[in-house]
């Protein structure tokens, strides 16, 4: 674990575990399905590190084994086509995509290899939660847990102290919170 800026251990409870409840994301998601295909209108809300908001026109192929998306952001004059996540191990994911953005007059290509654990130095999960309300309305929540676990260690002899526990660390926190509204096609 690390230690405070002054070479000690933080001795105060709220610098070693927190969480919290208030997320930088709000997005509100309608869609309708039309055969065979869901279309999306996102508005997203981002709230941190500065106040934003964002626009997209979202189409997917609504079949079990879908590998794309189809994204248009008004605002930033962006298209994309996305892959699903592919795995690459149990742990491991792999999404490619190519897009274009109008104002720059720019093609390319991005790669994002993602996993829920691992962080920056530190033990970190993510992962997202739904809640269906009803049909037709779902909530998702993106929440993330960062830990270091306890640890207690002690020597004789050696010139290291006898006994020494480290507390740990624990800082959860409530990213995303995504209100989905979605229209099924009846025949």
């Amino acid at each position: 674990m690390e230690s405070g800026s002054n070479g000690e251990e933080p001795t105060s409870l709220d610098e070693l575990y927190s969480i919290n409840l208030m997320p930088s994301e709000l997005f509100l998601k309608f869609r309708k399905e039309l055969q065979g295909l869901r279309v999306g209108v996102n508005l997203e809300f981002y709230n941190a590190p500065c106040n934003e908001f964002l626009g997209k026109l979202v189409f997917k192929p609504m079949s079990p084994d879908k590998k794309w998306k189809f994204i248009y952001e008004p605002l930033h004059q962006d298209v994309r086509i996305v892959s699903k996540k592919i795995p690459v191990t149990k742990y491991l994911n792999l999404q490619v995509g190519i897009g274009h953005n109008f104002q720059m007059h720019a093609t390319g290509w991005k790669w994002k290899l993602t996993t829920c654990y691992g962080g920056d130095g530190i033990s970190r999960i993510r992962n997202k939660t739904s809640l269906g309300l009803f049909p037709g309305m779902d909530f998702r929540f993106g929440w993330r847990a960062d830990y270091v676990l306890p640890e207690i260690t002690g020597a004789l002899g050696t010139g290291d102290p006898l006994f020494n526990m480290n507390s740990g660390r624990f800082h959860a926190s409530l990213d995303r919170v995504e209100a989905i509204l979605t229209h099924a096609e009846t025949e």
